[in-house]
């Protein structure tokens, strides 16, 4: 089961990126709007209605949730970057937000466009950050660490694939 849980590992963060990590993880973020919609744009209503394991988010919920996401991941940054203040990663509910009437019924086209635009933006400025503001770190409540932008880069890629897994597994590509 932990195999499906975490089809690509779970996340494990490093202390820092060389410039070839960064720009590997930036190439994730690039590239990955598009493995999603080669995966996901084409699917039945059923095939949207399978999940990866018992009890899981269904293929449609999991493309809305890493639109989401990767959205918040982007505003961080951006807060991060403007806000010299901001000591606290924002954070939702994604349970709640995995359960409302858009992430349940919304036409999954509208988060790949979503997802296309926020990566495009996101890769953009990631691209442009020199090493000090690579550096800026807030608390990561949830996982009780502090985290700078190099690593939020990282777990960003690594949720980008890791929920590209799951519907993987869901639709039994994997």
């Amino acid at each position: 089961m932990e195999n499906r849980k975490f089809p690509i590992g779970p996340f494990v963060i490093q202390d820092s990126y060389s410039s070839d990590e960064l720009a590997q993880l930036i190439t994730v973020i690039e590239t990955s709007p598009a493995q999603y919609r080669q995966v996901v744009e084409n699917l039945s209503s059923a095939d949207l209605a399978k999940t990866y394991r018992e009890g899981s988010w269904t293929v449609q919920q999991l493309v809305h949730h890493v639109a989401d996401i990767q959205l918040l991941h982007f505003l961080r940054m951006k807060k991060a970057l403007t806000e010299p203040d901001y000591a606290e990663a924002t954070q939702i509910d994604m349970n709640a937000w995995a359960a409302t009437a858009d992430a349940t019924t919304a036409p999954v086209e509208d988060s790949l466009l979503l997802f296309e635009g926020v990566h495009r933006r996101y890769a953009h400025l990631a691209k442009s950050l020199d090493e000090k503001e690579l550096a800026i770190n807030y608390t990561h409540p949830i996982r009780k660490i502090q985290i700078n932008q190099a690593q939020a880069l990282a777990m960003s890629a690594w949720h980008v694939q890791h929920h590209l897994a799951h519907i993987k597994l869901a639709l039994s590509l994997a």
